[in-house]
């Protein structure tokens, strides 16, 4: 058996220096998206979302990023699950990129907020017909007896929505994370790692290198 001490990698890959970054962090993230997307990464919008409830326990999960500007990064979710709950408490969150083909990350710290219904009403239309019915069968994060009541739900709603457009459940909405500081994480040989992170001071963004 392999002695999980023993696992490790040594990235060589890339390296990120100060005068290669850009002033703005969302230039920064986009030109590494631009560069993600064209490599050969599954599902390279995933992203770990950290948040912290009302009792104050931490929580992680995947969610998918659905779009971003110089505003803040967005996804969808029910507002009754418990990560909307969590948000609902503490607002606070984190998110996290991992591109293992690429050797990097990004690590992202801000606040997170509703986006508005015309927003979601847009997004929502645009998913398939399966995942529309689902935002409606599922009581994300509820207990529930067995698969079957999923079932049975959709069962419901696709008769319920069979001879009309599906519309967006009020409980099922997007959200956009407005970052206070973002980090770009480049993976180095020995762990001696290239960490920039940005900061957000009032309006404007400082740039640091950070010890690995």
């Amino acid at each position: 058996m392999t002695n999980i001490a023993d696992i490790r990698r040594d990235y060589k890959l890339k390296s990120f220096d100060e005068k290669d970054a850009a002033a703005n962090p969302f230039d920064q993230f986009d030109s590494w998206w631009q560069e993600a997307i064209t490599s050969d990464i599954d599902e390279v919008n995933a992203m770990t979302l950290g948040t912290v409830n009302a009792a104050g326990n931490v929580s992680t999960r995947i969610v998918l990023l659905k779009g971003y500007t110089r505003e803040g990064f967005v996804f969808f979710t029910n507002y009754h699950s418990s990560k909307g709950s969590a948000i609902a408490a503490h607002p606070q969150v984190s998110l996290l990129f991992f591109w293992k083909e690429l050797e990097r990350q990004v690590r992202i710290e801000g606040i997170a907020g509703k986006i508005s219904s015309e927003e979601s009403d847009a997004y929502f239309k645009s998913r398939p017909e399966g995942s529309k019915i689902g935002a409606w069968a599922s009581p994300q994060s509820s207990i529930i007896e067995s698969r079957a009541i999923l079932e049975k739900n959709v069962v419901k709603y696709t008769d319920a929505f069979k001879d009309s457009d599906i519309p967006r459940p009020d409980h099922w909405g997007g959200y956009i994370v407005k970052p206070n500081a973002i980090e770009f994480w480049q993976g180095r040989s020995s762990r001696l790692h290239d960490r920039i992170r940005y900061q957000k001071e009032n309006s404007d963004w400082m740039r640091e290198r950070l010890a690995p």
